[in-house]
């Protein structure tokens, strides 16, 4: 049974920086794309960044380019998401995914395996 579990959220002040880890139990991560999607309240899931199963290629959704960097380390099995010059609109639940497919856009797409999320809240 495959269990993703997702650490590192926070409460920070704008401007600061966080670093969310997501590890998995029953899969290897080396062998899978990977991503890391949000949610806030009353809006709909969005995809953050995305990174292909081999770590040589990665998307990032216009609203974090530049402040937001996706990392891999397989032989720890986790997945990272580090969060720089964080904003209040930054503010959502964080989730990461295994094995859904990594493009561009990086689009919310119902299959692979997700975690529960953990709380990102950054204050003004």
């Amino acid at each position: 049974q495959v269990q993703v579990v997702e650490s590192g959220g926070g409460l920070v002040q704008a401007g600061g920086s966080l670093r969310l880890s997501c590890t998995a139990s029953g899969l290897n991560l080396g062998t899978v794309n990977m991503g890391w999607f949000r949610q806030a309240p009353g809006k709909e899931r969005e995809g953050v960044s995305c990174i292909s199963w081999s770590g040589t290629s990665t998307y990032y959704v216009d609203s974090v380019k530049g402040r937001f960097t996706i990392s891999r380390d397989n032989a720890k099995n986790t997945l990272y998401l580090q969060m720089n010059s964080l904003k209040p609109e930054d503010t959502a639940m964080y989730y990461c995914a295994a094995g859904l497919p990594c493009m561009p856009t990086v689009p919310v797409i119902k299959a692979g395996y997700w975690g529960q999320g953990t709380q990102v809240t950054v204050s003004s």
